[in-house]
């Protein structure tokens, strides 16, 4: 039996994929284990959204090849799709696939003894392949849509992953009812741009809003949390659902990008700062205790003081949890690589930096605003020193004192107050479940 280990680095839709590619290893025979455990075949999922991704991937490959020096190495993902042959050529890469191809490693590689680079342009890469993640986390990642039909002046996606396609309700619900058979709590509904959920070979057949319905109909799971969602396709009927769902929480990540409205239209993005305080204004009127995250990206070419202060001017006043912080980078085929008004690294970082800071206040004070209420928390196996930790439906980090009965279970929870790590401690009903 040979072992195979994957290693995956990016987003929510690359941790979906890996599990079901392996999936696809256990049935044929293969023994899944540990990166550690001497793999005779590696499979690393990569991410192309930051140069630094990019380097990771080459170090992996190192780590990869000092623990089993006879192993086969294979690379998919967006890098993969992205820079094929530059991969092949890292020493210890035996085979690379592209887009189209990942789903399809046994057909291409059929017993790992024989490499090669197998990635055909992007616009092959039309299949929809279902996936969702299992047993690897307490919470499970559900595919619903791959590619982006947007063409952001700075993102890379839509030429490593394609064009926007869909699963169909009927699939996902089918999907979700399965994970409902599992000991799974939670389902994070997860793509590139699942607003712009329902296209099909090539044309619109359903909307992101009834699949929502339909999942909030699906008994055996507790919770549906949206993952990162554009704020143009965040529809209000969509938010208005939310707001008295059975199943869906009160938790939204929504990228803005920018505060400035001249680098949003140089961004190419489908909105306005207006359009986004408008979705922000509607979600805290209907669910006052919801969370929102918000992307944003900092020293964009042509980002001077003034619009980066606007960015943070808006932010500071915009009635959000937290922010996912990016600094800029160039990045090759994009129409951002070749605009002027290069922002300087050291500035960049500066306001990256500016804004973590500001992400920090700001969920803290949502912490603070949460403090006293009861919520239901779902427990991880994340222990650390005799801690270990969950999320409330409102995505709320808690901490409680070890108990392994705990671990998957939602516990309703009064949460008492904000810990040294920034972590809000909390008490059962009964008892204490953390002293300090």
């Amino acid at each position: 039996m040979k072992k195979v280990a994957f290693y995956t680095l990016g987003c929510k839709l690359n941790y979906s994929e890996t599990s079901s590619i392996s999936r696809m290893f256990e049935d044929r025979g293969y023994a899944k284990v540990d990166f550690t455990d001497s793999p005779d075949i590696f499979i690393i999922n990569t991410c192309s959204v930051t140069e630094n991704a990019d380097k990771k991937c080459k170090k992996i490959v190192k780590e990869a090849k000092k623990i089993s020096p006879e192993s086969f190495v294979t690379i998919i993902g967006c890098y993969a799709q992205l820079k094929p042959k530059e991969i092949s050529e890292i020493p210890g890469v035996d085979a690379v696939l592209g887009a189209a191809e990942k789903f399809r490693l046994f057909d291409h590689l059929d017993d790992f003894t024989k490499g090669g680079v197998f990635a055909s342009e992007i616009k092959e890469a039309k299949a929809y392949n279902s996936s969702y993640s299992i047993s690897d986390r307490t919470r499970t990642f559900l595919k619903v849509q791959d590619g982006c039909n947007y063409g952001c002046s700075f993102c890379t996606i839509p030429l490593a992953r394609g064009k926007s396609r869909s699963d169909s309700i009927e699939n996902v619900v089918e999907q979700a009812k399965e994970i409902a058979k599992t000991d799974v709590k939670e389902v994070v509904l997860t793509g590139v741009n699942i607003g712009d959920f329902g296209i099909q070979e090539g044309r619109r057949k359903e909307k992101f809003i009834d699949l929502v319905k339909a999942l909030d109909e699906v008994d055996g799971i507790e919770r549906f949390r949206i993952s990162s969602i554009e704020p143009n396709l965040l529809s209000n009927e969509v938010i208005e659902f939310v707001a008295q769902s059975k199943r869906f929480v009160p938790h939204f990540h929504i990228p803005l990008q920018s505060g400035s409205d001249t680098i949003l239209k140089k961004m190419n993005r489908r909105y306005l700062s207006d359009l986004y305080q408008s979705r922000v204004d509607k979600i805290k009127t209907l669910m006052p205790d919801c969370c929102i995250g918000v992307d944003v990206i900092v020293g964009f070419p042509g980002e001077t003081e003034e619009e980066f202060l606007k960015t943070y001017n808006f932010l500071n006043e915009l009635d959000i949890s937290y922010l996912h912080v990016f600094t800029y980078s160039e990045r090759p085929n994009t129409k951002a690589v070749n605009m002027a008004e290069i922002v300087d690294q050291g500035e960049r970082n500066k306001r990256s930096k500016m804004l973590r800071s500001l992400s920090e206040k700001k969920r803290r004070f949502f912490y603070e605003q949460q403090l006293n209420k009861t919520y239901q928390v779902l427990f991880e196996e994340d222990v650390e020193n005799g801690v270990m930790h969950g999320f409330t439906e409102n995505y709320v980090r808690v901490s409680a004192k070890y108990d392994p009965i705990l671990i998957n279970e939602i516990k309703e929870v009064t949460l008492l107050s904000i810990n040294d790590k920034g972590h809000v401690d909390v008490v059962e009903p009964e008892e204490t479940l953390i002293h300090h």
